[in-house]
C-alpha cells in the first residue's frame, strides 16, 4: 500500500508555553478509514488542522500523497474533502445550488447530481438549507466535501447530535467512498463508530499518540477480552485493587462510577474466585456483569479518563 498521510515528529506550540502537538507521528495507508481518538484538548484538532493546511506546524514534516503543503498548496486541495463537525452553510440557498457552489470550487468535480443521489438528497434539491433536519444538514455538510471529487476525506465528528438512522446512513456513505478507493481520516467520540468503520486508528492524549493498532488489536492488547464489574453494598471500598488482582486471570483492576471493574483474559476461572472471595469476606454482591471490553476500556485503562472527560 502507498501512504495517503505520513508526519513525523509534528510540534505545535502556541506563545511559545501551550505544547498543543507534541512530537506526533501518523502515517495513513491508501483506502484506509483510519481513527483519530482523544479526549477534547488532546491534540487532536490541532493536528487534524495541520494536515488539512489550514494551520502551520511549529516544527515537524506533513506529506499528503506525498506533497507536502509548501510546494504543493493548491494541488493538495484538490485532493481533500473536509466536514468538519458543525458547518455553517447558507441557509437561504437550497441544497443544489450549494452543492454547485462547492463543485465550482475544483477542476474536476463530481456530478452534483450524483452526489445528490449518493446522499440520500434528491428529494430536498430545490429545498432551503435552512428548512433540512439536523441529520439532512450534516448529509449536506459531506456532500459539499465529496463534490469535489476527492482522495482524501477528513470527517471531524460526523455524527454528532444525529440520530441512529442518520448516523447508520453516513457510516455506509463513508463505507462507499472507502470501497471506491477514498482514504478517511475519521474523529469521533461514539466508540462504536470507531470500532465499526475505522480500520487502525490512534489515540492521542497530551498531544502524543499513546497507542495505535486496529480496534481489535488494542482491545485485545490493552483489556484482554472480558471485563467484570461488580459492586457489593458492605465493604469492597475497603478492599485494596492489589487483593482483586490477585484473583485468576485478572491483568487490570479499576474504579468506575462505583463499580469494580476487572480486566479479565480468562472468566470462567476469575468469576468462580471473585465469588469465592467475596463469600470469604462476608460481603453481599449487590451487582455482576460480564461484557466484552471496548474501546472506551482502553481508553480508561491507559489515561485513566473516559474520552468525554475533559
Amino acid at each position: 500500500m502507498s501512504v495517503a498521510v505520513r508526519c513525523r515528529n509534528l510540534k505545535k506550540t502556541y506563545d511559545g508555553k501551550v505544547e498543543a502537538v507534541a512530537g506526533l507521528d501518523l502515517e495513513i495507508q491508501v483506502g484506509e478509514c483510519f481513527g483519530l481518538l482523544g479526549p477534547n484538548g488532546a491534540g487532536k484538532t490541532t493536528t487534524i488542522e495541520i494536515l488539512e493546511g489550514l494551520l502551520l506546524p511549529t516544527s515537524g514534516e506533513v506529506e499528503i500523497f506525498e506533497k507536502k503543503w509548501s510546494t504543493h498548496a493548491q494541488e493538495l486541495r484538490e485532493l481533500i474533502g473536509i466536514s468538519l463537525q458543525e458547518t455553517r452553510l447558507g441557509e437561504k440557498l437550497s441544497v443544489r445550488e450549494t452543492i454547485n457552489l462547492f463543485a465550482s470550487f475544483y477542476q474536476n468535480p463530481r456530478q452534483p447530481q450524483e452526489v445528490m443521489e449518493d446522499m440520500a438528497l434528491t428529494e430536498k434539491a430545490d429545498a432551503w438549507v435552512g428548512k433540512l433536519s439536523g441529520g439532512q444538514k450534516q448529509r449536506l455538510a459531506v456532500a459539499t466535501a465529496l463534490v469535489g471529487n476527492p482522495k482524501l476525506l477528513f470527517l471531524d465528528e460526523p455524527t454528532t447530535g444525529l440520530d441512529p438512522q442518520s448516523r447508520r446512513q453516513l457510516w455506509d456513505i463513508i463505507r462507499t467512498f472507502q470501497q471506491r478507493g477514498g482514504t478517511v481520516l475519521l474523529t469521533t467520540h461514539y466508540m462504536d463508530e470507531a470500532e465499526k468503520l475505522c480500520d487502525r486508528l490512534s489515540i492521542v492524549d497530551h498531544g502524543k499518540i499513546i497507542a495505535s493498532g486496529t480496534p481489535g488489536e488494542l482491545i485485545e492488547r490493552t483489556c484482554g477480552a472480558q471485563m467484570i464489574e461488580f459492586a457489593t453494598s458492605n465493604g469492597d471500598a475497603t478492599i485494596s485493587r492489589e487483593e482483586w488482582r490477585k484473583l485468576p486471570g485478572v491483568e487490570a483492576v479499576h474504579q468506575d462510577d462505583g463499580l469494580t471493574v476487572l480486566n479479565a483474559r480468562e472468566p470462567h476461572a476469575t468469576i468462580p474466585a471473585l465469588l469465592a472471595a467475596v463469600e470469604e469476606r462476608g460481603l453481599r454482591l449487590d451487582h455482576l456483569t460480564t461484557r466484552q471490553a471496548s474501546l472506551e476500556d482502553v481508553f480508561v485503562q491507559l489515561t485513566g479518563r473516559h474520552l468525554r472527560e475533559e
